[in-house]
């Protein structure tokens, strides 16, 4: 499967690695070189359908700062909007052996699940990983007790609650 010039090649030697992450089975493989540009804790109904969880937690880079390293022929997609099965973006990434959510590729975005993130043992998670803000929090199915704002829709481009 051919991902186009928006992703970084994984011939590019100025690539340098500064986060792995990987599904839970191992097959499918990424990486990044920059830290996320944003963070955010999505309540939306379709993150909590898709998920099975009442929220989504995303760390946000740009496509040319990820590279796969293993797996792409196991990547399977499907965009929830039109429920369709295919690579059309916005769509969902996943894991076709072990199921595993490994993003939602967005147009020029990819949303990334942090958890899937090898931060060590145990676990410190980076700063630049820890959510800025709470988005679609109207449809939120549990109340956040936590410092961040909380928008009804997208960051900016809805009401604060």
């Amino acid at each position: 499967m051919n991902f186009g010039s928006a992703y970084s090649s994984p011939e590019d030697a100025s690539f340098i690695v500064k986060y792995r992450a990987r599904c839970h089975c191992g097959s499918v493989r990424y990486e990044v070189r920059a830290d996320p540009i944003d963070a955010k804790v999505c309540h939306c109904g379709d993150c909590q359908v898709l998920h099975g969880a009442p929220m989504q937690w995303a760390a946000i880079f740009h496509k040319g700062d990820v590279r796969f390293s293993a797996g792409v022929e196991h990547l399977r997609f499907y965009n929830s909007s039109l429920n369709r099965h295919e690579r059309l973006t916005p769509c969902k990434v996943v894991c076709a052996l072990c199921g595993t959510l490994i993003a939602d590729e967005g147009r020029n975005m990819w949303l990334a699940f942090p958890t899937l993130f090898d931060f060590g043992t145990p676990p410190q998670v980076p700063e630049a990983f820890r959510p800025s803000c709470h988005i679609f929090y109207g449809m939120r199915v549990m109340d956040i007790v936590d410092e961040l704002p909380k928008w009804s829709g997208h960051k900016d481009k809805s009401t604060l609650l």
